[in-house]
């Protein structure tokens, strides 16, 4: 069976669906066994979440806590099972500080999903 091939498009439809806040679009997107390493966290590399239940729940939570993300300014690159999304975040925490952060996704690829994606920020001080 034929592994379904990821596009550019590909990655800008998670990106839509992000800015849609819709969880479970973004899930469609994800492998079983995923990992998503978020920007902040307990350790160098972030907050490491594994499996689908961790990411959907870390996926709600970065939603609670900026209600009103958008992502803007985006480029997007494939190559074989990697790929890179660059963007802007814009929005307004829960505390009322507004946030815009410039950033990036990596992703690594299986079976025509995301299996990983570990996420860069660059904080504005």
């Amino acid at each position: 069976m034929p592994r379904p091939e990821i596009t550019v498009s590909m990655l800008q439809d998670v990106l839509d669906a992000f800015n849609a806040h819709d969880v479970e679009a973004i899930m469609s997107f994800f492998t079983e066994d995923c990992v998503m390493e978020m920007p902040r966290g307990p350790a160098p590399g972030g907050r490491r979440l594994v499996g689908r239940q961790e990411v959907r729940e870390g996926i709600r939570s970065w939603f609670e806590g900026i209600p009103d993300a958008h992502y803007e300014d985006d480029r997007h690159w494939v190559c074989g099972d990697r790929g890179v999304s660059e963007w802007t975040i814009r929005g307004t925490q829960r505390s009322g500080e507004p946030i815009e952060v410039r950033g990036c996704d990596l992703f690594e690829f299986a079976d025509g999903r995301i299996s990983r994606k570990d996420s860069f920020w660059k904080i504005v001080d």
